[in-house]
């Protein structure tokens, strides 16, 4: 991997740049404002400027034999994606990348409630939000096999991390589900999934779908008390169902009303992953003290 260029350069896209430049690695990655820019080059990275709401502004890119790492969210509204459209139509012939990592969401799942979710469990999005993810991962995967350029999907669950902890939620109050009605939600630590994200572009082979994940499911209600417990927040009052549809915002209503036990077991398997932090108290130590 002699060059990368990351497309969604925030937290991850800075930690993969990282691992990427160690290894020795040319990274640039795509800007919309100087600002941006001028943070990432203090970083080592080189940058592009494009607008992925603007196709015309996204012409020659430094794609070529680069992997390239796509991070961007899709944009808000509707069922489609057409930020990935757009990126993907603006690589010319002759200035396709060797590899294109595409980081997904483990909502194209859906709700599969109690059972163990493979990278074999078909698809089956019902939120607004993980259609349009699902419909990016099939734009990128025919992209792919049109122009012969190997592409990976990371399904990815809930990232936790330095700077990623529920600091808003708590101190505002938010309330969570009472346990007996909290459903099953799976996490990753940023750095380990940054480490992730190198694995795949080195190994990850054309058309390979991960589940990205410790492992550990626990329930969004475990996950904020254990978050309260460290950083040494009163933990978050408990409703019912029934209240939480009146109390809750719909986005976070969203993620509560969906059940999940996501395997991880190819992930470790093929990309030869050992995580750094297999659970959840591992990782809100390191992240705490961080």
């Amino acid at each position: 991997m002699k060059r990368v260029f990351i497309v969604g350069c925030g937290d991850i896209g800075r930690r993969v740049a990282r691992l990427a430049m160690v290894e020795g690695a040319e990274v640039a990655a795509l800007v919309r404002s100087e600002e941006s820019a001028a943070r990432l080059k203090g970083l080592g990275i080189s940058t592009a400027e494009g607008n992925l709401d603007d196709a015309a502004s996204l012409s020659g890119l430094p794609t070529r034999d680069a992997v390239v790492f796509y991070f961007a969210p899709p944009p808000g509204g509707g069922i489609t994606e057409p930020r990935v459209r757009a990126f993907c139509a603006a690589i010319r012939p002759g200035d396709e990348p060797i590899k294109v990592i595409y980081l997904s969401t483990s909502g194209v799942y859906g709700d599969c409630g109690d059972a163990e979710v493979t990278e074999e469990t078909p698809a089956n999005p019902q939120t607004a939000r993980a259609k349009r993810r699902y419909d990016a991962e099939t734009a990128v995967r025919a992209w792919g096999e049109d122009r012969g350029v190997p592409t990976v999907v990371l399904r990815v669950t809930g990232i936790y991390g330095p700077g990623r902890l529920p600091l808003q939620q708590l101190s505002s109050g938010q309330p969570v589900l009472q346990e007996s009605d909290a459903s099953f939600t799976n996490r990753i630590h940023s750095e380990d999934l940054a480490r992730i994200c190198m694995a795949a572009a080195e190994r990850g082979e054309n058309g390979d779908i991960f589940n990205v994940s410790d492992g550990n499911p626990g329930t969004m209600t475990e996950y904020f008390t254990a978050c309260a417990d460290a950083l040494g927040y009163p933990r978050p009052r408990q409703v019912t169902m029934e209240e939480a549809k009146k109390v809750m915002t719909p986005l976070m209503l969203s993620y509560v009303t969906e059940s999940r036990r996501m395997g991880n077991a190819k992930m470790l398997r093929k990309l030869g992953i050992k995580l750094l932090y297999p659970t959840l108290p591992e990782g809100l130590k390191a992240s705490v003290d961080r």
